[in-house]
């Protein structure tokens, strides 16, 4: 049996970029988010803006995990989700769990803010989901092996040299065509079109700008002065970053 890599992030960490180098390799077999179905479908915890179901796709955890491992069967699989669609009950699913090799990506949690209500200033705050991210992690640490971490800031910063250390914790080789984004957009990509509009225009990973930073706090602050609850998660989620940030790789 092949394994399945599972790359837990939060929204708007960067994370559909991660995914484009990890199709670009050629060598998996990716799917986008296939636990977002038993949260916002099967679970109907909220209504998400800019999702387009997608018929025939399985709604429910266990049918979602179901088609993974068959999928598994053939090729190695990778996918991208989000810690929140899963927890806690992925815990508990000790035959599921065996067969995955986790890795979280994390990004400073007042940029991703900043991002997610610029396009849904509904969001709640389970859906910041770093907290998850964070219970997911400590649960698995203790468990076995602590999984790796890394930061967007560090793949920004220096996309080969960070690919490259996490792929070597991964057990995979390094792929220098997974850079240059050649290949067409991926079809399961259309039913969330409306949040990847940058990444889905783009051919790489963008640079990070020394100006950022200031930037994004001016932003932050003016939105917040509208949106108090910006404010609110933040707090909230600060700490779990920051312990999440405290075992990442050193790039």
């Amino acid at each position: 049996m092949n394994p399945i890599y599972a790359l837990w992030s939060h929204p708007r960490s960067m994370s559909t970029a991660m995914e484009r180098v990890m199709r670009e390799r050629g060598d998996l077999d990716c799917a986008h988010e296939p636990f977002m179905y038993d949260y916002y479908v099967a679970r109907q915890i909220r209504v998400m803006p800019h999702f387009k179901v997608q018929p025939g796709h399985p709604v429910s955890y266990s049918a979602i995990r179901d088609q993974l491992l068959v999928r598994a069967k053939a090729r190695p699989v990778f996918i991208k989700d989000m810690s929140y669609y899963v927890m806690p009950h992925i815990l508990s699913d000790a035959g599921f769990a065996a067969r995955l090799v986790n890795c979280f990506l994390i990004r400073d949690p007042l940029a991703a803010i900043l991002s997610y209500f610029k396009l849904d200033p509904d969001v709640t705050l389970d859906e910041i989901g770093l907290e998850a991210q964070w219970l997911q992690y400590q649960a698995l640490a203790e468990r076995g092996p602590a999984p790796s971490v890394i930061t967007a800031e560090d793949i920004r910063r220096n996309p080969r040299v960070a690919m490259a250390a996490l792929w070597a914790r991964l057990g995979l080789p390094y792929s220098e065509v997974a850079f240059d984004w050649q290949k067409q957009k991926p079809k399961d990509w259309e039913q969330v079109s409306g949040w990847h509009a940058d990444v889905m225009a783009s051919t790489s990973i963008r640079p990070i700008d020394a100006d950022e930073t200031v930037a994004l706090q001016a932003q932050f602050d003016e939105m917040a002065a509208a949106q108090p609850r910006m404010k609110d998660y933040l707090a909230h989620h600060r700490p779990f970053y920051e312990r999440l940030r405290s075992v990442a790789l050193t790039v």
